[in-house]
């Protein structure tokens, strides 16, 4: 029993030490199995980490590259800025301000193409903008202030002139001067009359009114009275083809029509040869106005003098500055666009003349023209005098029996009925239907002017032996 039980004991016992064995080796391998698990669990999250490290670097490098971008963007951003301010400074804002006096100064663009994308271009702009608005009020209160100065002195020497130009006529009319010292009166009377017309110039440039009150005023006197104040009045020919003489222009507007007739006829003579002359012609619309035709031959307007001078004389101009008149300045346009913005004519100057020069147009609406009694107030001689319609000779017809008492008869009754009318003396003798029909060289009434003659020259006589006897003594 005892024998049987030791080999049982030493296989229970074997048995035992195996399946410890076996125990220790499972439980070692179950504890290699989790180490290596961990092992790959420690080396993948190494793995990751490492993964993370390389996308964080990639990130930082990234970021470092971006910031290094955004740096260098900054960097010129700046200096593009910088350059934009310097331009703006030593080009932009001294042709803004040439570009204010007259847009032939073009105000150059940025400097860089982009700019309208960088940081502060709304800040140039306004800038640009507001140097403009501060500029042009400052220039606005200077032309003021110096329109003011103007205006006061014109007023002034204007009012002077009236009255030495009142002292010159009264010594024209004492006939005991001699010829010589009439002739200088004459000559100086022309002279203020010229300096008259520029005082006057300027003074309704400065915004003053023309500074002289006249009564309803024959056309044709206030075209011949404005060619008087010019130099060189001697190449100016008036031509009338109005089909009444008695039309006139109401006195609030004579004379503004009459310094617009001056300013033009001047231009004409200014810009033609001393030998050619100026055709004007006073002619009467179908719908009641009158026009004042002013021709020249001379070498007419560049297209961009025509542009500003049609500028200037239009009603609907705003008010013009004096630094925009050039230098020295040219007054004259700017002053018929005043007076015809205040009275209410039209002047035109966009047509060429005949000749080749420069046709200028004076258009007086019906609101502006009267009528005027030729008995009460006779137009001056000097006037050029109305056409009359050309003759039309018509064949007689042949009297019948039955029409031959009345065709009698109505020659009769006109007769008698003009006899009993009164009759009108007429400025010139009536025009024969073999005579010619030229409108400017018609005869004067031959009684009119003798008597004015007469008149003259006795009291030439009586002045001039009362000059003779004084100079005897």
């Amino acid at each position: 029993m005892t024998s049987l039980s030791e080999p049982a004991l030493a296989l229970g016992a074997l048995a035992f030490a195996i399946a410890v064995v076996a125990l220790l080796l499972a439980l070692s391998r179950r504890k290699h199995v989790r180490r290596g698990k961990g092992l790959a669990a420690d080396k993948q999250a190494a793995d990751s980490r490492a993964m993370s490290a390389t996308a964080l670097a990639q990130s930082a490098e990234s970021r470092v590259k971006t910031a290094e971008s955004l740096r260098k963007d900054a960097e010129t951003r700046e200096t593009e800025f910088r350059e934009e301010v310097r331009h703006l400074t030593t080009a932009q804002l001294p042709a803004l301000a040439l570009n204010l006096i007259s847009s032939h100064h073009p105000i150059p663009g940025p400097l860089h193409a982009n700019r309208a994308e960088a940081e502060g271009a709304e800040l140039l702009d306004s800038l640009l903008e507001q140097v403009s608005g501060i500029v042009l009020k400052e220039r606005r209160r200077v032309d003021a202030a110096a329109r003011a100065a103007l205006r006061g002195t014109s007023q002034d020497s204007q009012a002077l002139s009236y009255r030495l130009q009142t002292e010159i006529e009264a010594l024209q009319h004492e006939f005991s001067a001699p010829r010589s010292l009439t002739n200088r009166l004459l000559a100086a009377d022309h002279l203020n009359e010229q300096n008259l017309r520029l005082i006057q110039r300027t003074a309704i440039v400065c915004g003053a009114w023309p500074g002289h009150v006249r009564k309803d005023t024959y056309v044709a006197e206030i075209v011949s009275g404005a060619s008087s104040r010019l130099r060189g009045f001697d190449r100016i020919k008036i031509s009338s083809r109005l089909r009444v003489a008695g039309v006139g222009i109401v006195g609030r507007a004579a004379e503004p029509v009459a310094v617009a007739c001056a300013e033009l006829m001047a231009n004409a003579l200014e810009h033609s040869r001393d030998d050619l002359a100026v055709d004007v012609s006073l002619l009467q619309t179908e719908n009641g106005s009158v026009c004042i035709t002013i021709d020249d031959a001379g070498k007419g307007m560049t297209a961009e003098a025509l542009a500003r001078g049609v500028r200037l004389t239009s009603a609907e101009q705003p008010e013009v500055m004096l630094t925009e008149l050039g230098d020295p300045p040219s007054q004259g346009f700017a002053a018929i666009g005043r007076l015809v913005a205040d009275y209410g004519f039209r002047v035109s100057i966009d047509n060429p003349s005949p000749y080749g020069g420069v046709r200028a147009v004076v258009s007086i609406p019906p609101n502006l023209l009267t009528s005027i009694d030729e008995e009460a107030a006779p137009p001056s001689a000097m006037a050029p005098l109305p056409a009359l319609a050309p003759k039309v000779h018509k064949r007689p017809a042949l009297a019948t029996e039955s029409d031959s008492p009345a065709r009698t008869a109505a020659p009769a009754a006109a007769s008698a009925a003009a006899s009993q009318l009164p009759q009108r003396r007429r400025r010139s003798s009536a025009v024969t239907a073999d005579q010619g029909t030229d409108p400017t060289h018609r005869a004067l009434d031959p009684e009119r002017v003798r008597d004015k003659w007469s008149d003259f020259q006795e009291g030439f006589n009586s002045a001039r032996s009362g000059t003779d006897s004084k100079e005897e003594l």
